[in-house]
């Protein structure tokens, strides 16, 4: 099976999106940013190093530090959404490294 990772991400940041949008979540920004980056890590943890994780992970740490930023410290948009194609750029360039592998290696250690 193809990894879904990136799929389900942007499913439920869309999904959050538009619920704020449409104010239906609770006015609570920092749920959402810590959200972000707990998924961020958990993407990291259950996937390990791996190509996809290596953009996915960081990144959808950083858009939870953005909506910080942007919901705590007033940044605008217009400043975090360039620093985060920066970042993604940046993090898709690291997943081409040949010492990131492609996939997870199998666990040998039950052998």
């Amino acid at each position: 099976m193809r990894n879904a990772t990136l799929p389900i991400t942007l499913i439920l940041i869309g999904a959050i999106w538009l619920l704020v949008h449409f104010k239906l979540f609770p006015d609570r920004d920092w749920l959402i940013a810590v959200g972000l980056i707990a998924g961020g890590v958990s993407v990291l943890v259950c996937d390990g190093i791996t190509k996809s994780s290596v953009v996915t992970g960081p990144m959808m740490m950083a858009t939870g530090a953005a909506w910080w930023l942007h919901d705590g410290q007033n940044l605008t948009w217009s400043v975090l959404m360039p620093a985060l194609l920066i970042c993604l750029g940046v993090l898709m360039l690291v997943a081409r490294m040949d010492a990131v592998p492609d996939q997870r290696p199998a666990d040998t250690a039950g052998s």
